[in-house]
């Protein structure tokens, strides 16, 4: 087939056919490692529906990579298309949220992700109380491991001066991008990992 002749014909055939054939086995490989994780958060009598099935947050929780994720509760919260509020997630938020996960998971989308999940009030930037909740769940609750109020602020300025580059106070997604753009690993340690 010639280069450019119809829309997925055309950037399909650019791929050596036995890439094409690794790529789709391997993608559906991780689909279907997916669903089997997903089912298995599933009581035994809903397996059976597992495409339609919402799993609950507190089965979503018990996932080796967000048990001791100081931030699974926002995670849970991102992914989640539930119109109830109740964080429980479909298959498709499960994968959507294993993809961002995942090694292949570009910067950007990470970035995004991360953004959303710090941005702890869901208003589209990360003022100084998502920042302070952001630096509370890194250091953790405890009276040793927590700042101080000066000790907080003081951070909370360094923070700002560094990534709020219109200076109103507040950081934007792409303010927070430009920032992870000059942190190469971002992706890798400090961003979203599986």
């Amino acid at each position: 087939r010639e280069s450019g002749s119809g829309a997925m014909g055309g950037s399909a055939s650019l791929l050596p056919r036995d890439a094409l054939g690794e790529y789709q086995s391997r993608s559906f490989s991780c689909l279907l490692s997916a669903y089997k994780r997903f089912s298995e958060l599933l009581p035994k009598e809903e397996r059976e529906n597992t495409c339609s099935a919402r799993v609950p947050k507190s089965h979503i929780l018990m996932l080796p990579e967000l048990r001791a994720n100081p931030f699974q509760h926002r995670i849970c919260h991102v992914f989640s298309t539930s119109e109830t509020g109740d964080d429980s997630m479909s298959f498709e938020d499960f994968l959507d949220m294993l993809s961002v996960f995942s090694d292949s998971a570009t910067s950007d989308i990470k970035s995004h992700y991360a953004f959303r999940i710090f941005d702890f009030d869901d208003d589209g930037t990360l003022d100084r109380k998502d920042l302070e909740q952001l630096v509370n769940c890194l250091t953790g609750q405890g009276e040793e491991s927590r700042l101080s109020s000066a000790e907080m602020e003081q951070l909370i300025q360094n923070i700002l001066e560094e990534s709020d580059i219109d200076k109103d106070g507040t950081i934007n997604l792409s303010e927070f991008q430009h920032v992870v753009s000059r942190s190469p690993d971002f992706a890798r340690c400090g961003g979203l990992q599986g």
